[in-house]
């Protein structure tokens, strides 16, 4: 399985930045963020997401999703 790879020129990311790129509402992103499933730090009253963990989210949730359809 080829690997993810975010070509985003940021460092960080808002949750606007990641509701553009995956499609969704700020409230799937915020309560991801909430729930822990998705690393983030609050600036302000601002989270903000490192480039870096939300790839390696993508990047386990494909591998996850991969493992769960291969099993019988």
């Amino acid at each position: 399985m080829e690997r993810i790879e975010l070509n985003i020129s940021k460092s960080w990311l808002s949750v606007a930045d990641i509701c553009e790129y995956m499609d969704v509402s700020p409230f799937v992103v915020t309560r991801m963020i909430r729930a822990g499933e998705l690393p983030a730090v609050k600036f302000g009253r601002e989270w903000r997401i490192s480039t870096a963990d939300f790839e390696h989210y993508l990047n386990e949730q494909r591998a996850r999703s991969v493992e769960a359809a291969e099993r019988p």
